[in-house]
């Protein structure tokens, strides 16, 4: 049976989705977005690859060099999670009114702490800093002896950090 141009197609944007993904972890490998094209920039990032793994230099995508590359993308897999540093600055304040990632991330944990205790309000998960939110930081604020204005600045938020490690904790 011939190669045909859709497995080609097919087989490049498998190896540009990993050289993708081993570009988020290495700097050294140009980002490229798959499109299925073994274009200039597919070349460029082929042979920084190279390069970077000890493998001729050539831009062709030889069986060494998929060989390693789907090496190098299956151990990123099994490597340990990396932080994740979502709070902005020391300076910033989360306050009502505020959307987005961060303020998921903040009711994701305000949800947690309520789970776990029978005092501590329930709160839906919605990304936008409402007055519940608002409520249930001031509640955590006064158990944890901050003051109680409903804002997340760092103080706040790095006791809520610490207050889900230590029930994680608590579950292993």
């Amino acid at each position: 049976m011939a190669y045909s141009n859709a497995q080609r197609k097919q087989h490049i944007y498998e190896l540009q989705t990993y050289l993708h993904a081993i570009a988020l972890m290495n700097s050294r490998i140009p980002l490229i977005i798959p499109d299925g094209i073994y274009s200039n920039e597919t070349i460029i990032a082929v042979k920084a690859f190279q390069r970077e793994y000890g493998l001729p230099d050539t831009g062709n995508t030889d069986s060494a060099t998929w060989n390693k590359i789907v090496s190098v993308y299956k151990e990123m897999q099994k490597s340990s999670p990396l932080p994740y540093a979502v709070f902005p600055s020391s300076k910033y304040v989360a306050a009502k009114g505020d959307s987005g990632q961060l303020v998921y991330i903040l009711q994701a944990m305000l949800s947690d702490i309520g789970k776990s205790y029978d005092n501590a309000p329930s709160i839906d998960i919605c990304g936008k800093y409402n007055d519940t939110t608002a409520e249930a930081v001031r509640r955590f604020q006064r158990w944890s002896g901050l003051p109680q204005n409903g804002k997340v600045d760092s103080g706040t938020w790095n006791m809520l950090v610490h207050c889900c490690e230590h029930m994680q904790s608590m579950t292993k």
